[in-house]
């Protein structure tokens, strides 16, 4: 067994296998777990199987699987499981490879994934969004407004509201995002990542970054607006999806880490699905 420390060097081992996993889960892009390495202390696992080896944000070690799991060697499987503790992020479409008899099996609502329909995201439709109709409609009113594929030549801008963005949380950058994000900018191409930047009265008011998860679906991995800028994330989304549309079915917003201000937003745009990201332990013998 050959463990190391996940780094850029295991993109060309990892990349393609990842996208070859048949769920939308999230974590399963090299993107997310690269620029996610040092929260969850990822390290790659080589074997008679390829496996990622990581820690929850709530302290469960586990290991990833970079592989079709219902096609591996059972017995090698538990094997692995017992020696690390989990199998995680597993899909529900797994879970019949799992007698509960045999395996604890749960989940955390902070760990689901929120998935919506590009056509929602991209028109706000019905009764529940009429309030971000409205916030849309008032953006269009009251600011001259721009919209850019996010090249290199606009990073710098993007930097600039990553940086005010920062500025207007009021807490110390380790406590959000901004490393793994800024990481994101600086690496864009590498880790084969595309977004949009936004401009508010010629401005740089917002942008968003993420990849393909799927031929269907599309994450954002990051979503970063001003908050003087109001109606800028309904916006920014709106005008993502628009683009999205017409190549992708689905847009995974990712999952709220069990934070009340974060559920409540995303829950706010009524996701067309939950997808739920189970942990599978072995029961003790």
């Amino acid at each position: 067994m050959i463990k190391e420390k996940l780094s850029l060097e295991h993109l060309a081992l990892l990349y393609g296998r990842l996208k070859a996993v048949d769920t939308v889960i999230s974590e399963y892009t090299f993107a997310n777990l690269y620029l996610f390495r040092e929260a969850h202390r990822y390290e790659v696992i080589q074997d008679r199987e390829l496996f990622v080896a990581g820690r929850t944000y709530d302290g469960m070690d586990y290991i990833m699987p970079v592989f079709d799991v219902t096609a591996i060697d059972r017995a090698y499987l538990d094997e692995m499981i017992k020696l690390h503790g989990a199998l995680f992020p597993v899909d529900e479409k797994w879970l019949s490879l799992f007698d509960k008899g045999r395996y604890n099996i749960s989940s955390e609502m902070g760990d689901a994934d929120y998935v919506y329909t590009t056509d929602k995201i991209s028109t706000y439709p019905g009764k529940k969004l009429h309030k971000k109709r409205n916030l849309l409609s008032q953006f269009f009113d009251n600011y001259h407004h721009e919209a850019y594929p996010l090249l290199k030549a606009r990073r710098d801008d993007a930097q600039k509201v990553l940086d005010l963005w920062q500025e207007e949380m009021g807490v110390p950058p380790e406590e959000t995002d901004y490393y793994p994000c800024r990481e994101a900018l600086t690496l864009q191409e590498e880790l084969i990542l595309c977004g949009g930047i936004y401009y508010v009265d010629k401005e740089p008011a917002g942008f968003i970054l993420g990849e393909e998860v799927k031929p269907s679906t599309f994450a954002l991995h990051f979503a970063k607006g001003l908050r003087k800028v109001k109606g800028i994330y309904q916006y920014m989304y709106n005008n993502c999806a628009k683009v999205l549309d017409t190549h992708y079915d689905y847009v995974n917003f990712e999952q709220d880490l069990g934070k009340l201000p974060l559920r409540q937003a995303k829950s706010s745009y009524v996701p067309d699905m939950m997808v739920q990201k189970y942990r599978v332990c072995l029961r003790d013998e």
